[in-house]
């Protein structure tokens, strides 16, 4: 036994040597980062070429106003260089609960660092207690700057932000008010609702987008669900017993939940579909067991109860109060909905969190983007109704781009081999690498849609 003992602590006292402590304690990179002010390092895995790490940041509650309270910001590191280009990357939500490392296009095209930023309000990164009112584009868009601001101490080469969606709007207004912080913004699918109310454009996209006889069949389907209304809402409130599911706090019950689904159906198939799922769109003679089930699979019976949309109030009380939101006419279903004023963003909260809408922040920002705005990318899908209301991009060494035939997922890889190529070179040249690099979106980390599972969001 005593042998066997002495063995293990002859190999602690090797494992222990000084020069392997000196070595293990022999780390750059994470000295910088423990050095940022504000900055913790949560974890970290280490990965081929790459070391990836979760973090959080301190930051104030109300940036006004920076001694009266604070909350620790999520945010991941993906590390490939301290000299190369740094993405920031900005989904507009939440990071999961688990990060994992992943690599938006341009991280990938430029061969990058990625800086992966959680959204205020998304829990965690909640002020407890919450003023709602420091939610806005002006305290996220800060947020963001004091995240550069306190790393570009780690890393000296160039910056460019992006995001999808709500993501690719977050990165927008971050450029409009910190135009300093980056050298480039490639924005993916990103609605401008300049005029909250002017929403014509939505329209004339669903009398347009795809086949004739596509666009007759999901309109069928809305009128048939309405027109079963009563059996189908039984077939909701069943689920919803089975499930747990609620209506009271935001939607309101399983009727209004049930019209706002019906009437988000046409709108997520385009969002997440393409032409050619149209031969999947059931007939006016289905089941309702096939009827219930198409509008499961495309918009989901779940996301409109009190479980499904409580992970997103901080989306819907920024829509209320500052992006807008969509409204159609739905025209193809007069005489079949209960509730007229419905498709709001305020009908998917609480009564606490609605608010009336400002129309000033996105006014200033669409006339910033159309006169001011320099090296801006913004990339739309032909087929996606959130490509509707687009951005217009100044003059300023920005463009805009349409992927043919692409949805809600419409990326650089998806334009035209010209237009790729043209955007591919912008980007390059912002980031300051060669315009011939190979890119590692085989290798490494999974490429992000940084679209996550956001898909039935109004």
């Amino acid at each position: 036994m005593k042998y066997r003992l002495l063995a293990i602590a002859t190999s602690l006292l090797v494992a222990l040597s000084p020069a392997t402590v000196a070595h293990a304690a022999d780390d750059p990179l994470l000295d910088q980062l423990r050095a940022v002010p504000g900055l913790s390092v949560v974890s970290e895995t280490q990965g081929t070429g790459y070391r990836f790490f979760v973090l959080t940041y301190r930051q104030p509650a109300d940036h006004r106003h920076p001694g009266a309270g604070g909350f620790d910001q999520r945010l991941t590191l993906l590390h490939r260089s301290n000299t190369a280009p740094t993405v920031l990357y900005t989904n507009g939500y939440g990071l999961a609960a688990s990060p994992r490392a992943t690599q938006t296009e341009p991280t990938s095209l430029l061969n990058g660092n990625q800086v992966s930023v959680e959204h205020r309000f998304f829990t965690p990164s909640r002020p407890a207690p919450a003023d709602w009112s420091d939610l806005d584009i002006w305290q996220e868009a800060t947020d963001e700057h004091r995240i550069v601001t306190a790393l570009k101490g780690v890393y000296s080469g160039r910056w460019i932000q992006t995001g999808a969606s709500k993501g690719g709007m977050t990165s927008v207004y971050h450029r409009r008010f910190y135009p300093g912080d980056v050298d480039g913004v490639v924005a993916y699918v990103a609605p401008d609702d300049v005029i909250n109310p002017a929403d014509a454009a939505y329209d004339t996209f669903f009398d347009a987008v795809g086949t004739q006889s596509c666009r007759t069949a999901l309109d069928e389907v809305q009128r048939e669900a309405l027109r079963r209304r009563d059996r189908l809402v039984a077939h909701l409130e069943a689920d919803a017993a089975a499930n747990g599911w609620t209506f009271s706090r935001s939607i309101g019950s399983a009727d209004r939940s049930f019209e706002m689904t019906v009437l988000d159906s046409v709108w997520a198939f385009w969002q997440y579909s393409t032409a050619a799922d149209c031969a999947a769109v059931p007939a006016g003679t289905a089941t309702d067991d096939e009827l219930y089930g198409w509008i499961d699979t495309v918009a989901g019976w779940s996301f409109y109860t009190d479980q499904g949309l409580e992970p997103y109030f901080p989306y819907y009380y920024q829509a209320a109060s500052q992006l807008g939101w969509p409204s159609l006419r739905f025209e193809h279903l007069r005489g079949l909905r209960h509730y007229p004023d419905l498709y709001t963003a305020n009908s998917s909260l609480p009564a606490e969190l609605r608010r009336a809408h400002n129309p000033l922040p996105m006014l200033d920002v669409d006339f910033w983007v159309r006169t001011a705005a320099e090296r801006m990318l913004f990339v739309y899908g032909q087929n996606d109704p959130w490509s509707a209301e687009r951005f217009t991009p100044s003059k300023r060494d920005s463009a805009l781009y349409v992927a043919p035939g692409a949805n809600h997922g419409a990326n650089i890889a998806r334009l035209s081999p010209e237009d790729a190529a043209q955007a591919t070179a912008a980007l390059r040249r912002w980031a300051g690498v060669p315009a011939s690099l190979t890119s590692v979106a085989s290798a490494g980390p999974p490429l992000d849609d940084m679209l996550g599972d956001r898909r039935r969001l109004r």
